[in-house]
């Protein structure tokens, strides 16, 4: 795999370089001016959707990504509040929740955030994101838009969306070399070069990636190629296209108990390596916008997308069930699971803008269809070892909305607006046994309000308050599983969510700036789908409404910049809070109980002290407990983790090093979620030891 890997990418950098020559450079980005979090080349376009927003909004700059170790999705979103986001094994292969969402068994489904690039949909149409997530250096920017926020973004999710802009030659540098290393055999490379004549531009990088992982199988090897082409084709007319290409394999661990870890936190379960577990994902994706400007102060824009990906998927081992007893029959195979699938993704986007008085009004669609075709086999040490049932899954979803930004008075904006969601939802498996079929099959649809009021204290603060509808229709994977196991189908998740917050900086200019949002919100949900794992069958999960649950925070990031002396040297604290509150509303099994996988409260953050372009300084995480079942029988223990980094920015290179778990911590990472987990219930997922990692950039 390894020579493969090597040898692609040095094909593919050749032919890149001869794409893309530097010999006509591309624009270069502006300089920094906003600090860790919000750094751009348009202060503007960044801000606008959050400005404009009566609720948490989050923006990242992509260029501030490589002054630190950033590998993978969780390391993306560090220092977003109200996202709790970690790696199994410090690999692709994740969890993240965002305002409590996924937190059940099917945490590999990853539902409830609806991921975009460019504005259109990666999340497949029924709301799952199990085959993909996206890769944190190819965003320009990223907008992770919390809950009800996402409107603007037409997503129906519980947790919200978060939407990559890719970079493009006109905001990248002609040609630039990345790569980053250290330790668990980690090997990051990128190498990227755009193009720029007249009305067209093009950019193309190709990237790989090399994890031996700090735990046994737990390998990845990860190869892409993304590209866009722009063409400005009249004063008023422009046209994108992207191309993503992404070969990745990844080697799954499983799940220890507690006292395997005590044993040995690196070791992978036993049922990991007899079963091979793995999960090697193929994915072509083309996408196209057009964007019109229609005067002064309206805009149409456009959009298509279609993805293809193959999924191999080993990840139940045998289990084996002795009938007789000590008797003369051997133990018989009761169930194992290897999925080999093809999932076809197609998906458009339409925005209209038009600003018209003191009105901003917003007028959008998405739509996704998908299609999932294959079959589940008997796994045999990662091998297809005789059908199981075939599956042929169906999807789509349309979500219609409209908003309006009203600034009614010189201090206040009224945003109002809705939502038409309307979807379907079909599965199809047949017993490859008995030739028995199973086709639940529905329909989906609501309408959801949203209002929201925005206070401009002054030019630098902002009070936010909003009363949102909350709806997701259920994934396929969730009907699927239904509990029931016949041909009914789950309710969607629906709820009301009120949330309140302030944000704001001080003057840029200060000895001492500050700056902070800070949001609260509380939301009640009905028919919640959760899901837990089958005891009879271990990796298969069985999945329920639930009357009942409550979801509510705080999420808070502060930053603050002091000088020192003349000014020239600085110290600069960053730290991301959240305080999570979810549990079960008088549930007549589980009473009050919290919800599971993600802790009470954690915040993360740095200190660093800046002396103009150098930078070093403490990280470190801070921990609650959480619950592994829905019992609370099994509480996870709190942790605490202090690391170090460092970074230099100069005029065309940079460099950065970063120490994790300088105290080499034992803790636990993610958790898998039972009913009741016993003593020995084996759902632990190890975190990181101590470990470095450096990286450099240079930039043409």
């Amino acid at each position: 795999m390894s020579h493969r890997l090597h040898g692609a990418l040095a094909v593919a950098g050749a032919g890149f370089l001869a794409l893309f020559s530097p010999s006509s450079p591309a624009q270069q980005p502006a300089e920094s001016t906003l600090g860790t979090i919000l750094v751009t080349a348009d202060r503007d376009e960044l801000e606008l959707e959050q400005l404009l927003t009566p609720g948490s909004v989050t923006t990242l700059d992509g260029e501030a990504l490589y002054t630190r170790s950033v590998s993978n999705f969780s390391d993306l979103l560090r220092y977003v509040p109200g996202v709790w986001a970690d790696s199994s094994s410090g690999s692709d292969e994740l969890f993240f929740s965002s305002r409590g969402s996924n937190l059940d068994a099917t945490d590999y489904d990853k539902n409830g955030v609806k991921l975009l690039q460019d504005g259109l949909p990666v999340t497949a149409a029924d709301g799952n994101n199990h085959n993909r997530v996206l890769d944190p250096l190819s965003a320009r920017y990223a907008t992770i838009a919390h809950g009800a926020n996402a409107l603007t973004y037409g997503a129906s999710t519980l947790g919200g969306a978060i939407d990559f802009t890719s970079p493009t030659a006109l905001n990248s540098d002609a040609l630039a070399l990345f790569t980053s290393g250290g330790s668990h055999g980690q090997l990051n490379g990128r190498l990227s070069g755009g193009l720029v004549s007249d009305d067209l531009d093009g950019l193309g990088t190709v990237e790989a990636k090399n994890w031996d992982g700090y735990r046994q199988h737990s390998a990845q090897e990860r190869i892409g190629l993304y590209a866009n082409a722009g063409w400005q084709a009249t004063e008023n007319m422009a046209l994108r296209l992207f191309a993503t290409w992404l070969q990745n394999d990844e080697q799954l661990p499983g799940a220890l108990t507690r006292d395997e870890v005590e044993e040995d936190p690196d070791q992978a379960s036993a049922a990991a390596l007899n079963g091979n577990f793995q999960k090697n994902v193929d994915t072509w994706r083309l996408a196209a916008k057009a964007t019109w400007s229609l005067g002064e102060r309206s805009s149409l824009e456009v959009g298509l997308s279609w993805e293809a990906q193959s999924l191999f998927h080993p990840i139940v081992d045998q289990i084996m069930v002795d009938f007789d007893g000590p008797g003369p029959a051997q133990p018989v195979e009761v169930f194992s699971l290897l999925v080999d699938t093809d999932q076809r993704n197609a998906g458009a986007s339409l925005r209209y803008r038009l600003e018209t008085g003191d009105h901003q009004l917003l007028l959008g669609l998405n739509y996704g269809d998908s299609t999932v075709e294959g079959g589940n086999y008997r796994n045999l040490h990662g091998q297809p070892n005789g059908l199981s049932e075939s599956v042929d899954e169906s999807a789509d979803n349309l979500e219609l909305f409209a908003v309006d930004r009203w600034r009614f008075a010189s201090a206040w904006t009224l945003v109002y607006g809705a939502q038409v969601v309307a979807a379907s939802r079909e599965v199809r498996t047949v017993d490859a046994g008995n030739g028995d079929v199973r086709n639940p099959q529905a329909d989906y649809s609501t309408v959801n309000p949203r209002l929201g009021l925005i206070w401009s204290v002054d030019e630098g603060h902002e009070i936010y308050a909003s009363l949102s509808r909350l709806y997701e229709p259920p994934t396929n994977f969730e009907i699927e599983d239904d509990v029931r196991g016949n041909n009914e189908t789950l309710d969607a998740m629906h709820g009301e969510v009120l949330e309140v917050g302030l944000r704001g900086n001080s003057d840029a200019a200060a000895r001492t700036r500050w700056h902070w949002d800070v949001s609260a919100y509380y939301a009640r949900i009905r028919d919640e789908i959760l899901s837990v794992d089958d005891p009879l069958a271990p990796g298969n999960s069985l999945t329920t409404n639930v009357d009942r649950t409550t979801h509510a925070g705080i999420e808070a990031l502060l930053g603050a910049s002091f000088a020192l002396g003349d000014g020239r040297h600085r110290v600069e604290p960053l730290v991301s809070f959240t305080l999570n509150e979810f549990s079960f509303d008088s549930d007549p099994v589980y009473g009050n109980n919290t919800l599971p996988a993600a802790p009470g409260w954690f915040a993360r953050g740095e200190i660093l002290y800046r002396h103009g372009n150098f930078s070093a300084g403490p990280t470190f995480d801070v921990v609650g407990r959480r619950y592994a079942d829905f019992a609370n029988s099994y509480a996870v223990d709190s942790y605490g983790l202090l690391g170090l980094r460092a970074s230099y920015v100069g005029e065309r290179w940079e460099v950065f090093g970063e120490l994790r778990n300088l105290l080499d911590e034992d803790y636990i990472a993610t958790v898998g979620v039972l009913n009741e987990a016993g003593p020995d219930a084996r759902v632990l997922n190890p975190g990181a030891p101590l470990s470095v990692y450096v990286g450099a950039r240079l930039r043409l």
